[in-house]
């Protein structure tokens, strides 16, 4: 049923509403009995956020992952590259004590408590360092008072949280190395039968929203929960992988390119059928049958549309595969993050037909604008603060592409990363509802941000 806001008043859920009392509110899909999908930005749900108490359309992604994890019975084993959600800390913490054994690998970038950290030690990182332990900063100091009391980190910072419930917890140094590339996973596997996956880390910021900027809705993100033991058999060995005999055991874990490489693998739940692949893949393999050669594989299936939501955009291999497809008739539409999108690697300036140096001038020797090149191509309009963070791809309205894989070279070949193929009509609804919201008031062609930047590159760089 669509509320009106007038409704919504009555309701008494007007507090904070900020942009949301501009949006339609739409009527629910319907979900797949195995495969279930989430967005924080959802026009079809409300929720009010649990830290900041602002209500706002969207899924609740943190309640998502505290219901899958009230649900266990036997284990929890969770890769996730960043970790600060307080819900979820707890609701972890209180399987442990229920003696259900939890185990966590994170981001060794990530692996500092708060409780390690002061203002005066923040105001010394560089910015987007900094930017992100201010905001997590704030969002434990509840009284405000500029210090971190015991009290206060046990209540809200995640890191203390899993270690005052005992939680066995590695990061990707545990194979001896410095972490030589980014455990960049995002998933959880529940009693080796429920996987969630998706593109959103365990943050305010890619859940919520900055905890200090009242007008952020969380990067754009979405979480899939996957009733499937045989999907799960996968996910499982991934975090065995890494995980080796754990903390104080022999040094056997396995990040990054010490793994095997895992081909692909089909898995099929009722009405779905699901490919599954893990990166990195070394450069000694040939790069179809790495995680980005099944994108393109998969995207060379589509006879009708594909629609791209992605953080950023820079395998030149993929965008090849793209070109002969729109020749063909395919209609693509592409959204990238303005951060990434008019980069000078960035595939969006492929299709669009553009090349640009980079910051000192240097040309990408690589770079293949797009002879015929397509207008469909852009950035969205995000609320302040916020980013397209989703990884998705979703073709002929029947089959998604998700996972933490973003669509670059350094995630195929260096970081430990998993992606999804789904064909089922039903979740792929959903995800082609999430696009078409972004893409409705997107900014496409050769827009105002992208002639500034050309412009501020032939100030810098001369005439091209």
């Amino acid at each position: 049923m669509c509320f009106g806001v007038g409704l919504l008043l009555v309701l008494g859920i007007s507090r904070q509403f900020h942009s949301e009392a501009t949006l339609d509110t739409l009527d629910p899909l319907p979900q797949d009995p195995y495969i279930q999908v989430y967005f924080n930005q959802n026009q079809a749900a409300f929720y009010t956020d649990p830290y900041r108490q602002i209500t706002r359309h969207g899924d609740d992604l943190e309640q998502v992952l505290v219901d899958a994890i009230a649900s266990a019975n036997v284990s929890i084993d969770v890769a996730v590259h960043e970790f600060s959600l307080p819900g979820v800390a707890l609701a972890l913490a209180q399987r442990q004590q229920d003696g259900i054994p939890v185990r966590i690998v994170i981001e060794n970038t990530y692996n500092i408590s708060m409780a390690d950290r002061s203002r005066s030690t923040i105001a010394q990182m560089e910015d987007r360092a900094r930017t992100k332990a201010s905001d997590q900063f704030q969002l434990i100091d509840t009284n405000q008072d500029g210090v971190l009391s015991d009290d206060e980190l046990a209540a809200r910072d995640a890191l203390t949280i899993l270690a005052q419930a005992h939680i066995p917890l590695i990061d990707d140094t545990a194979d001896g190395s410095k972490g030589s590339g980014l455990m960049h996973h995002k998933f959880m596997v529940v009693d080796g039968r429920t996987v969630i996956t998706g593109s959103a880390n365990w943050t305010m910021s890619c859940v919520h929203g900055d905890y200090a900027n009242p007008d952020s809705r969380g990067n754009a993100n979405s979480l899939v929960v996957i009733e499937s033991r045989e999907l799960a058999q996968h996910f499982q060995a991934e975090f065995n992988y890494m995980w080796g005999d754990g903390p104080g055991g022999a040094a056997d874990s396995l990040f990054g390119l010490q793994k095997p490489h895992r081909p692909s693998s089909l898995v099929s739940t009722p009405g779905s059928v699901l490919e599954v692949q893990f990166s990195p893949t070394s450069r000694t393999i040939p790069w179809a049958e790495s995680v980005n050669g099944l994108i393109a594989k998969t995207l060379g299936q589509a006879s009708r549309t594909i629609h791209l939501a992605l953080f950023v955009f820079s395998e030149q291999a993929i965008s090849d595969q793209l070109w002969p497809l729109a020749q063909r008739g395919v209609h693509i539409k592409t959204l990238i993050d303005p951060g990434f999108a008019y980069r000078s690697y960035s595939e969006g300036l492929d299709m669009l037909g553009i090349a640009l140096p980079d910051h000192r001038c240097q040309w990408d020797a690589n770079n293949r604008p797009w002879p015929t090149p397509i207008t469909t191509v852009g950035v969205p309009s995000l609320n302040d603060g916020d980013k397209l963070h989703h990884k998705f791809a979703v073709m002929d309205q029947t089959t998604v592409l998700i996972g933490s894989q973003n669509w670059s070279q350094a995630a195929n070949t260096v970081n430990d990363e998993n992606l999804l193929m789904i064909r089922n009509s039903t979740v792929a609804a959903h995800f082609e509802r999430e696009f078409q919201r972004l893409y409705e008031d997107a900014r496409l062609g050769l827009t105002p941000q992208l002639q500034r930047t050309k412009a501020r590159l032939r100030e810098t760089c001369g005439a091209f």
